[in-house]
């Protein structure tokens, strides 16, 4: 399922019509038909795709093949935020090398993005408009920006967490901006840009529970999506009982049903659902550190070194600080921009 908006450029730094308070407030009043409606998207985009923390295996070797598989070389990851460093300035839409992937995705006409539609705040379909949109979208119209001359040459596809490296491996997608946690596992089969945003893992409760944190919430029943560090993670809080659901909108119909108690995932994602349901709230101290960074194919490199560039100009120009504060300013004031860390070889 794939959605391209009108090819309207808008100047950089600029904001869309209307504020993020009038986005939450219509998202609030509708959110009963806003779910049925996402949900419905979640499910043309295909299986969940959960085995999004897998790990690639060696192939046998021909001349050993009577013996048993040796079993797969660690992957090389001192600093799993290491990425590509950009070379040199950002070269314009006219002067992208030829035969570099930029220059084929501008020549074919559409930078195709795997996204999610039901993450408010970061990646949601505004159920006036129809369109997507949110911080991690913003981050893809700049990169738009820098390919076409145009931020609206996107083509969306809309994906679950679990299909994040799938869609990558199979070159379905050019990027996907999905809430993408960067870590050792995931390099071994794809590559990311680095660091543009620092979130961590809280949990959402009633407004009436007492609880503080994860940790209080033993014999109680949490949802996160399937497929997902945040699930993983879980295991490590006895006495918990994880519930998979193929997206954190389905967490949160579950919450709201009384199926489950809590829903845990980053705060970027739990901000949108306390902001969408009022009997909700988010408690504790982020018990895990969740880089976010651009999911790239492995062997795009000179795609992870311009999409590098185009987050360098924007932490530079102001841009980031922008899409920020007109996305996630309830949170707090915007911080400083994630340093990037370079020195990955290809």
């Amino acid at each position: 399922m794939t959605t391209t908006p009108a090819p309207h450029a808008r100047p950089a730094g600029t904001r869309r019509t209307g504020t993020r308070a009038r986005r939450a407030g219509a998202v609030s009043t509708g959110v009963a038909s806003a779910l049925a409606a996402l949900l419905v998207l979640g499910a043309c985009s295909g299986p969940s795709g959960a085995e999004d923390l897998r790990l690639t295996t060696t192939p046998q070797d021909e001349a050993t093949e009577e013996s048993p598989a040796a079993p797969a070389a660690p992957a090389e990851c001192a600093d799993p935020l290491a990425s590509y460093a950009p070379e040199g300035a950002l070269p314009g839409p006219d002067a992208l090398p030829g035969g570099s992937t930029m220059a084929t995705i501008r020549d074919r006409g559409a930078l195709v993005v795997g996204v999610s539609a039901d993450t408010l705040l970061m990646g949601a379909r505004n159920p006036l408009s129809g369109q997507i949109e949110g911080f991690d979208i913003d981050v893809l119209h700049e990169v738009s920006r820098a390919i076409f001359g145009d931020p609206d040459r996107l083509q969306f596809r809309v994906i679950t967490s679990g299909q994040r490296l799938e869609v990558l491996e199979n070159g379905e997608v050019d990027l996907v901006a999905r809430a993408f946690t960067i870590n050792c596992e995931r390099w071994e089969s794809i590559a990311f840009s680095a660091e543009y945003y620092h979130a961590g893992q809280k949990v959402l409760v009633t407004r009436d529970s007492t609880a503080n944190g994860i940790a209080d919430l033993e014999g109680q029943r949490v949802c996160a999506p399937e497929g997902t560090t945040t699930l993983t993670r879980l295991e490590q809080f006895s006495g918990i009982e994880p519930v998979p659901a193929t997206t954190h909108t389905q967490c949160l119909v579950l919450f709201q049903q009384g199926k489950v108690d809590a829903i845990t995932g980053d705060d970027t994602i739990l901000a949108g659902f306390a902001a969408q349901d009022p009997y909700a709230k988010v408690v504790g101290e982020a018990i895990s550190d969740e880089p976010y960074g651009i999911g790239v194919p492995a062997q795009n490199v000179d795609m992870v070194r311009f999409v590098n560039g185009v987050l360098e100009q924007m932490k530079a120009d102001g841009r980031w600080a922008a899409i920020y504060g007109e996305w996630l300013g309830g949170l707090g004031p915007a911080p400083t921009p994630p340093a990037a860390v370079y020195g990955r070889t290809p």
